[in-house]
């Protein structure tokens, strides 16, 4: 039987669960992984890892992606370090620009799975010129970036987080207790509550668990404008909705995904930029008609953008080609749902949250994410065995 070409671009948490599921799941598949770094960075610890930069060693949170898929052979799977910039979609091809060499090279596919993902504000250094890095970089380039970010909030004295957020709240959280009484801590969130994805008992105890730990809170306000100071005192000056101004030695946005779709056709995207997809997770052509194309993750227009959720998308997407490939077999449905099931760790010492609609336990925070990020699971994951 002739191999069956599939093109995954992007090794995020999407992209890495069904490369290893089509490779053990469909026996003449041949899988090329497209992507710009050469690790997988566990950025579910970046709070931590850019806080505290004796959390983790490096090796722990950036781990070499082909190493991961050293047991399959080399007629069954194939890494390629570089950036896709076009999807031809007539002649099924995907452009890529190779590290290094900054060669251009065509990959045809007969399935193609786009797993690129997402950035923010903060990871692109848009709006302070500073990366810091919840996402990855989109280059190779990631150890860097994270040690640049962790020395310029070393020095800060004042810090300004816009965005109470999941990321907003635990970095708060972590620079509180790495910083202390050495640097001034403010969370701002434009909802009345930190955390407003979470029920309001959930929101009152992250923001009980911050005040503990002397972190500045306003709330009702939105930042308007993050400029350069002119009077050389303060990095930078933060202006709020409200008229008012902070003075900071590092800001730092956490709100907003921004796509990573700048190589896919404008016919498959909507007015944001994120591709669209039917309830299979399948792209559809501007007819109307299913092309052999799927977009799973961040980069889709399902909106809850969390890490379990992609990898749920990854299950569907991954039955759904197999069944695609083999012309049989069950097909499913994706529905991102209504209900927030996360852990949000305040520091080490626990947090809130949100499982099964309730606020867990303090220990249980601790336990499932505070202690360590989750860190200590990221080889399993990367192997496919999580």
């Amino acid at each position: 039987m002739a191999p069956v070409n599939i093109v995954i671009v992007g090794a995020g948490a999407a992209g890495i669960t069904i490369a290893h599921s089509l490779l053990q799941g469909v026996p003449n598949a041949k899988v090329l992984l497209v992507n710009p770094a050469q690790t997988f960075y566990w950025n579910i610890a970046s709070p931590r890892i850019v806080a505290k930069p004796n959390a983790f060693k490096p090796e722990q949170y950036l781990l070499p992606i082909k190493d991961a898929f050293a047991q399959y052979s080399a007629s069954a799977f194939e890494f390629v370090a570089g950036t896709a910039t076009a999807i031809n979609v007539s002649a099924k091809t995907v452009a890529v620009t190779l590290n290094g060499s900054g060669d251009s090279k065509d990959f045809s596919y007969d399935h193609l799975v786009i797993a690129s993902g997402s950035t923010n504000l903060s990871a692109t250094g848009a709006v302070t010129g500073t990366e810091i890095p919840f996402k990855p970089s989109n280059r190779d380039d990631v150890k860097q970036v994270v040690e640049a970010a962790q020395q310029q909030i070393a020095n800060a004295k004042e810090i300004v987080i816009g965005g109470a957020g999941p990321v907003g709240v635990e970095l708060a959280g972590e620079l509180a207790e790495s910083l202390g009484s050495k640097a001034t801590i403010t969370l701002i969130s434009s909802a009345d509550r930190v955390l407003p994805m979470l029920k309001p008992s959930g929101s009152a105890v992250g923001e009980k668990k911050l005040k503990e730990k002397k972190v500045k809170i306003i709330t009702s306000t939105k930042v308007t404008g993050a400029e350069a100071s002119a009077d050389g005192t303060k990095s930078w000056t933060v202006t709020l909705d409200n008229g008012k101004k902070l003075v900071a030695d590092v800001y730092i946005p956490t709100t907003g995904a921004i796509p990573n779709s700048s190589f896919i056709p404008a016919e498959f995207l909507d007015n944001n930029g994120w591709v669209k997809v039917n309830e299979e997770l399948r792209v559809q052509s501007s007819s109307g008609s299913a092309l052999p194309i799927y977009a799973v993750g961040d980069i889709n227009t399902n909106n809850m953008r969390l890490s379990f959720k992609a990898t749920e998308q990854a299950k569907i997407a991954m039955t759904n080609i197999k069944a695609d490939i083999l012309g049989k077999g069950e097909r499913k449905s994706y529905d991102q749902g209504n209900s927030v099931m996360m852990v949000v760790p305040v520091g080490e010492t626990g947090g809130t949250g949100q499982l099964f609609g309730m606020t867990p336990f303090n220990f249980l925070v601790k336990y499932v994410k505070g202690k360590d990020y989750l860190v200590s699971k990221a080889p399993q994951y990367l192997a496919g065995k999580a």
